[in-house]
C-alpha cells in the first residue's frame, strides 16, 4: 500500500533485487548530494548550537570574532557565489555528457555519472548551498552580539566549495581523454568479470556433467517470460539450491543481455520432483527490465569500447581505435583468466543443477573485434592493429584457444582487396599476420597467405 503512494521512479528501486538496486542507485546523481545535505543540516545544528548555546567568546580570540551584521552580509554573498559555482558546473557536467554522446558513444554517460568523483563534487556543492542557506535564516533574527563559530564555518565551507570547483573541472577534462576513457571502460568489464563471472559462477562450474537425468529430459517443463525486456540479472546461487531441494535440473534458454519477449521461452527444468515445482520462484530468480545493466553482462562493455573505435573510425581517429584495441586485448585476457568455459553448474555434491548457454571463447572474440574489424572494411592500418593485438593475446594465453585466434585472424584480412593494398600496409600486415602464425603454431599456414598478396 507505501509503495502505491511513492513516485514510479522510487517504486522501481523496491521491486529490483537488493545486487541490481545497489547498481542503481551507484548510477543516480541524487543519492550522493542527499547524502551532503542531510550532512549539512547536521552541521547547521552544529554550528548554531555552538554559538548561540555555548558560546565560544572566551576561548576563541578576539581576532576570531564577528558582529552579526558582517556575517550576515558574508553568508548572504556566499550564498550568490556558491550558487555559481554549482551552475558553472552543472554546464560543465552537460557539455561533458553532450561530447560523450556524441564523439563516442550514448552508453557511457552512465560511467560518468555514476563516478565517484562526480557524485562526490556535486554533493559538496548542493551540501555547501544548504549549509550557508539556512546558516543565513537562523542568524537572521538572533540578538547575539558575537558570532564565532558560523563564520568561521562559512569562509571554510567556501573555501573547499572553491577548491572542489577547480578539481571538478580538471576532472571532467581528465576523464574526457580519451585513453582514460578507454582505460576506464575496460576496468569496468573487468570488474563484471570478476564479480559476476568468476565470484558468482566459477566455483559451481563443472567440465563433468555425470548425471543431466536424460530419462526425465524427454518430460521437461517450460517456465514462460511474463513480460518484455532485457535479461539484467540470474540468481545463479540461489537457483542452485533450489533446484537441489527439487531435485530438478534447469537450462537457461537466455544470458544475460538478451532481449525477449512476454510468452518466449525462458527456463525448462526436468528431473524426479519436476511435477511439485512452484514455477514462479524461479521465474522471480531472473531479473527482467527495460534496459540493459552491466551487472552481469561482460558484452555491455565490450559493445562500450567497440563503439568507442567505431565512433574513431568515422571521425578519422585511427589513434582512438588502436587505443581502444589495446584495452579489448587486455580484457581477453581477463576473459580467459576468470572465465571457465562450461555450460554447467553444480551444487555441493557435483550433481549438476544449471545448465548455461554454451559461451565459447570465439564468441568473445567476436564479441569483442569482430564489430570493429566489421567497421574497418578496407582501413588496413586498423586491420593489421587488429591482427597485432590477436598475436599479442596469443602470446599470454593458453595454447588451446591459439587455433581460435588464427582462425579469427585469417578471416579478418580474407576480405581485403590485394590489388588495391598500398606496398608499405601490405609488408606490415604481413608481418603481423607471421607473428600470429608464429605464436599460434601456423606457420605452414603463412606462405599460402604470403603468396595472395604476391
Amino acid at each position: 500500500m507505501f509503495l502505491n503512494l511513492l513516485p514510479l521512479s522510487l517504486q522501481k528501486y523496491f521491486q529490483m533485487s537488493k545486487r541490481l538496486r545497489k547498481h542503481e542507485i551507484q548510477s543516480t546523481l541524487w543519492l550522493m548530494p542527499l547524502i551532503y545535505i542531510i550532512i549539512s543540516i547536521f552541521l547547521v545544528a552544529l554550528t548554531l548550537t555552538l554559538d548561540l548555546v555555548i558560546g565560544l567568546e572566551d576561548v576563541i580570540p578576539p581576532l576570531l570574532h564577528f558582529e552579526p551584521q558582517a556575517t550576515r552580509t558574508l553568508i548572504s554573498a556566499l550564498i550568490g557565489g556558491i550558487l555559481t559555482l554549482s551552475a558553472f558546473t552543472l554546464n560543465s557536467l552537460l557539455v561533458v555528457l553532450t561530447t560523450f554522446s556524441g564523439q563516442f558513444s550514448p552508453r557511457m554517460l552512465l560511467n560518468f555519472i555514476s563516478d565517484r568523483q562526480t557524485q562526490h563534487a556535486l554533493g559538496i556543492f548542493n551540501g555547501s548551498f544548504v549549509f550557508v542557506l539556512l546558516l543565513f535564516l537562523f542568524i537572521g533574527g538572533t540578538s547575539q552580539k558575537v558570532l564565532i563559530a558560523t563564520p568561521i564555518m562559512t569562509a571554510t565551507l567556501a573555501f573547499i566549495t572553491a577548491l572542489v570547483f577547480v578539481y571538478f573541472i580538471n576532472h571532467a577534462t581528465t576523464w574526457m581523454q580519451v585513453h582514460n576513457i578507454t582505460y576506464s571502460m575496460k576496468n569496468v568489464s573487468k570488474d563484471i568479470i570478476y564479480e559476476s563471472l568468476r565470484k558468482d559462477l566459477d566455483k559451481h562450474r563443472t567440465k563433468d556433467p555425470s548425471n543431466l537425468m536424460e530419462d526425465y529430459q524427454e518430460e521437461s517443463h517450460n517456465v514462460l517470460s511474463r513480460k518484455t525486456g532485457y535479461i539484467q540479472l540470474f540468481d545463479y546461487n540461489r537457483m542452485i539450491d533450489e533446484a537441489r531441494q527439487d531435485d530438478i535440473i534447469l537450462q537457461l534458454h537466455v544470458q544475460t543481455g538478451d532481449y525477449i519477449l512476454a510468452g518466449n521461452d525462458l527456463i525448462s527444468y526436468w528431473g524426479p520432483g519436476a511435477d511439485k515445482v512452484d514455477e514462479s520462484k524461479y521465474y522471480e530468480m531472473v531479473e527482467i527490465g527495460y534496459k540493459e545493466t552491466e551487472v552481469q553482462d561482460i558484452q555491455m562493455g565490450m559493445h562500450k569500447l567497440a563503439e568507442i573505435a567505431i565512433k574513431a573510425l568515422g571521425n578519422d581517429d585511427p589513434k582512438t581505435a588502436s587505443n581502444t584495441l589495446h584495452q579489448m586485448a587486455d580484457l581477453m585476457l581477463s576473459v580467459d583468466s576468470y572465465i571457465t568455459f562450461s555450460p554447467y553448474l553444480a551444487d555441493d555434491d557435483k550433481q549438476v543443477r544449471v545448465i548455461l548457454r554454451e559461451e565459447t571463447f570465439d564468441y568473445y572474440i567476436y564479441r569483442g573485434f569482430g564489430y570493429i574489424r566489421h567497421y574497418a572494411k578496407d582501413n588496413h592500418l586498423i586491420i593489421t592493429e587488429i591482427v597485432a593485438c590477436l598475436a599479442k593475446v596469443a602470446e599470454s594465453i593458453d595454447k588451446d584457444k591459439h587455433d581460435k585466434l588464427w582462425n579469427f585472424g585469417c578471416n579478418t584480412i580474407d576480405h581485403i582487396e590485394k590489388q588495391v593494398i598500398y606496398e608499405l600496409d601490405k609488408t606490415f600486415l604481413l608481418r603481423e599476420v607471421k607473428r600470429l602464425a608464429e605464436v599460434t603454431g601456423h606457420l605452414d599456414d603463412y606462405p599460402p597467405i604470403e603468396s595472395k598478396f604476391y
